[in-house]
């Protein structure tokens, strides 16, 4: 009846709250370590980098760190947004500078259409209850590399909000994980089935061609090749 589908919707709508504010202190609780390092300003960006340097940025946002790269080394850095309006904010604040090249869509494992919530830097495709969506396109990270040509990507950034699994597992399966000096990479658990399995497994396949040089779980992670 519709009285038992407002009940149970008013059930789910609290259950997700809860479920939410548990993620959140979760999530504090591990970024203390983070923010102590002040890893934001220091790890993230303290690469062996320089003005010929190929950079990804894998989920753009409004491009801050982008921006932060761009100031300390000035490389060629290839941004990847598929939200709209935060597209329009990366293409304004480069619109001048050549050698940063934003692209109205994501990587991903393959390409594909899908639908994402949008909840600013939390904006996801794995969100399902989300009362604002768009939809976005995604394109495969082994054939953009193919297409253009790409021999060795310096760093590669990848905060996409559950999508590294994917990301991360077709490059290793494609056997081109070597052409990455650098990942840096945000594992998200709270939204994705089996996250902590998917997860020690492309470790383990990592640590095979590359070494940690930072890792706080769940939070940020690099590995440098060997």
């Amino acid at each position: 009846s519709l009285c038992l589908a407002f009940y149970v919707s008013k059930i789910s709508t609290q259950i997700i709250k809860i479920h939410q504010q548990l993620e959140l202190k979760i999530q504090k609780k591990r970024c203390k370590p983070w923010f102590a390092a002040n890893g934001d300003k220091t790890l993230r960006l303290d690469y062996d980098l320089n003005k010929d340097s190929v950079v990804f940025d894998l989920g753009g946002y409004k491009g801050d760190f982008a921006e932060n790269i761009y100031k300390k080394y000035a490389p060629n850095i290839y941004i990847f947004e598929p939200v709209k309006s935060f597209y329009s904010i990366i293409k304004k604040k480069f619109e001048t500078i050549e050698k940063v090249k934003p692209y109205h869509y994501g990587l991903a494992d393959v390409d594909k259409q899908l639908h994402i919530s949008l909840t600013d830097d939390g904006s996801s495709v794995f969100i399902k209850e989300s009362k604002k969506t768009e939809t976005i396109q995604l394109k495969s990270l082994v054939e953009f590399v193919k297409n253009n040509n790409i021999n060795i990507v310096d760093l590669i950034k990848i905060n996409i909000e559950g999508g590294e699994y994917d990301v991360l597992e077709s490059l290793l399966e494609e056997n081109m994980i070597t052409r990455f000096k650098n990942i840096q990479v945000q594992f998200h658990d709270f939204i994705i089935e089996n996250a902590t399995e998917r997860m020690e497994n492309i470790q383990k396949q990592l640590a095979k061609t590359h070494k940690i040089t930072y890792q706080f779980n769940f939070v940020w992670e690099n590995w440098q090749l060997k």
